[in-house]
């Protein structure tokens, strides 16, 4: 898979080992006089690491990877080094936004019986309801509209269909799986195109659901949509999905990833399918 990774300029680094510390996740080691990158699956990609060179040999780059693994980093680096490293590396998942790395950790801590330094504090920040996305981007703050009784209302406009979004944001990379609205809520997973091409959309297809959006031929990370689909099934215990995709075979990839979550998932919940045609129709519904 495509990701973002660490990767260093051997000319550049002069070996200091500044940047060891800085990867509590036990990623990068000085050998032969360098810093090398000792696996794919231990960096995260975040470049926690980058400030701490001093010659600015350290940078991310987008490449072919393997997946980062929460669970190895956990268990061979991160609780080795005791309390301050797991709180360090905690906050690090939290101030990054990584919500399905940080509940991985929190799920590891406590399958091994391990005490979290900072858990109350760190799941009060993932659930947090109101602007308060960790990764500090305007535009991904979590709004929730049903607090204001705002969910349905006409906006003073041009536009005369009143809109159905409960909720902000909506890009799946965006949300939270814990976030209040989606606890027990039917979710609507669409397809990008879906609103754009069916002009009842909101009434017909959104009205009392939950949504996230994606696109399954042009988005990247898929394995982190199948982590949070797999929380918003197991952990926000997500009542129903209802998939809306288009006509075009591409689209059919979306169907695809909420069955691998499901199929990681120890829940199991209704799935519907429906499938919007280039003109708006609705060509095919059913339950799958």
């Amino acid at each position: 898979m495509k990701r973002q990774i660490v990767t260093i300029d051997e000319v550049k680094c002069n070996g200091c080992g500044d940047c060891i510390p800085g990867c509590p996740e036990g990623a990068l080691q000085i050998i032969d006089g360098k810093a090398r990158l000792i696996s794919d699956l231990l960096c995260d990609g975040l470049g926690a690491c980058i400030g701490t060179c001093p010659e600015g040999a350290i940078s991310v780059e987008e490449r072919e990877a393997e997946p980062y693994d929460e669970r190895r980093v956990m268990e061979e680096s991160i609780v080795k080094g005791g309390p301050n490293v797991i709180a360090a590396h905690l906050e690090h998942l939290k101030e990054h936004g990584e919500e399905e790395y940080l509940l991985e950790a929190f799920a590891y801590l406590k399958e091994k019986g391990i005490a979290n330094p900072f858990e109350k504090k760190a799941l009060a920040d993932v659930r947090k309801p109101h602007g308060a996305h960790v990764g500090g981007c305007p535009g991904s703050a979590m709004v929730d509209f049903r607090k204001n009784g705002n969910a349905g209302k006409q906006i003073e406009s041009t536009v005369e269909q009143p809109s159905e979004l409960a909720q902000w944001p909506i890009q799946l990379h965006l949300v939270t799986p814990l976030a209040p609205y989606y606890k027990g809520a039917d979710l609507l997973l669409a397809a990008d195109c879906t609103a754009f091409a069916m002009g009842a959309f909101h009434p017909a297809v959104m009205k009392g659901k939950s949504i996230a959006i994606a696109c399954p031929k042009l988005d990247t990370g898929i394995d982190k949509y199948v982590e949070k689909l797999k929380a918003m099934i197991d952990l926000a215990k997500i009542n129903t999905i209802t998939v809306v995709i288009m006509e075009v075979p591409c689209c059919g990839g979306l169907t695809a990833i909420v069955q691998q979550a499901l199929d990681k998932a120890s829940r199991k919940v209704p799935v519907k399918r429906i499938v919007i045609g280039i003109r708006g129709e609705v060509l095919d519904e059913e339950w799958v």
